[in-house]
């Protein structure tokens, strides 16, 4: 996509917040729309589920929150690891 689209779509901040390739606006040469703002707050769930898949650390640490299994059984959930949490 960065070098597909070059500088439309990718700039000095990463990737723009959105694009359409299916919209043309009036007087413009560009291959669709792109977004002139970038979106951060994607960012930091993109980093918990990298470590997540690389080491498990977050799954983990969720799995021994009493709070967190608590309210999964409450909520109706049960076997899996959360039937081995309780044993």
């Amino acid at each position: 996509m960065k070098n597909k689209f070059g500088g439309l779509l990718y700039n000095q901040y990463g990737f723009k917040d959105a694009f359409n390739l299916s919209y043309h606006p009036e007087g413009k040469s560009e291959p669709g729309w792109f977004d002139n703002d970038y979106i951060g707050i994607d960012q930091g769930p993109i980093l918990i589920q990298l470590e997540n898949w690389q080491t498990g650390l977050i799954w983990d640490i969720l799995k021994k929150n009493k709070y967190i299994t608590a309210g999964l059984k409450k909520a109706g959930f049960k076997g899996g690891w959360l039937e081995q949490m309780t044993k």
